[in-house]
């Protein structure tokens, strides 16, 4: 099958690797990389099958700016909330794509160990079943594949856990020991898990790869660029210039000001005190503020 993959970042360029292994497989992005299989824009979006990795934060813009449907099968692969309106992706995907052709994916995959053919596991999301088992199909002998209809669950699972992950990064920096980092993490399940409850989203997808698999992943490593956002504000940086030393982009914060934004009523602890670190306020403040809540 042939497969473009929208985006040539770390993620992009790790999921042409997986893919490749059993398709024809060409990469783009918006400037030119010295890539295996690198095309135009145009010439990528030919391709029946679209997996597209642009950040959360520029999909709206992407999409209204460079994109023509042309009945292709869409796998959306990044994870986010958009920070300016609150809009969940398959919001905004479904204002240019028919809903049947949308299909999401999660799980723990962080891209240098995808890129290593590393063993992993990782779920595909759509409403669309039949989508659902086409992806999976196209995954390699390394990845196992999983199907689910909860797209709402699976994007908020996805997006949320990088907030978690910030907090973790946060924890880890102030050497608060294992035990608060792990009973940070089980309650940042919890309150995402509540979060997507008001949703509509499924449990069982909280405690599976989507949810608690791709979380403890997340917020238990550097290699995670969340991760290392909490760490540089533990250090006192501020977000501009943790930022600017990642080189990457951080879904987590765009995130964390759109849960700001469009859950006030919602008990969110931890979320909330990102929230107010990302604003500048001091870590060890936050800390006695969150064992308050």
């Amino acid at each position: 099958m042939k497969i473009g993959i929208i985006g040539a970042g770390a993620w992009g360029s790790a999921l042409a690797f997986a893919f490749s292994q059993k398709n024809d497989v060409v990469i783009t992005s918006r400037r030119k990389r010295d890539l295996p299989n690198f095309v135009p824009l145009q010439e990528a979006l030919e391709c029946e099958y679209l997996v597209i990795t642009v950040p959360a934060q520029e999909v709206a813009a992407w999409l209204e700016n460079n994109f023509v449907f042309k009945n292709q099968k869409i796998l959306v692969a990044s994870k986010g909330i958009e920070a300016k309106t609150g809009r969940f992706l398959n919001e905004i995907y479904t204002q240019y794509i028919p809903e049947e052709n949308l299909a999401y994916l999660s799980g723990p995959s962080f891209a240098k160990e995808v890129k290593q053919a590393l063993p992993t596991a990782l779920v595909v999301s759509s409403t669309n079943e039949t989508l659902t088992k086409e992806f999976v199909s196209f995954l390699p002998d390394f990845i196992k594949g999983y199907t689910s209809d909860d797209v709402v669950g699976a994007e908020i699972a996805g997006a949320y856990k990088n907030v978690i992950a910030i907090a973790a990064g946060v924890a880890q920096g102030l050497n608060l020991g294992q035990n608060a980092s792990a009973a940070l993490i089980s309650r940042g399940l919890v309150e995402m898990h509540r979060f997507a409850k008001a949703y509509g989203a499924k449990d069982e997808t909280f405690i599976g790869l989507g949810g608690a698999g791709d979380l403890f992943l997340t917020a238990s490593s550097t290699m995670s660029r969340n991760f290392r956002v909490g760490l540089g504000l533990a250090k006192g940086q501020t977000k501009e210039e943790i930022v600017q030393e990642l080189g990457e982009v951080a879904e987590g914060i765009g995130t964390a000001y759109a849960l700001h934004s469009i859950a006030k009523d919602l008990h969110k602890p931890i979320a909330t005190e990102v929230y107010k670190l990302l604003e500048g306020k001091n870590p060890q403040e936050s800390l006695v503020d969150l064992l308050k809540s």
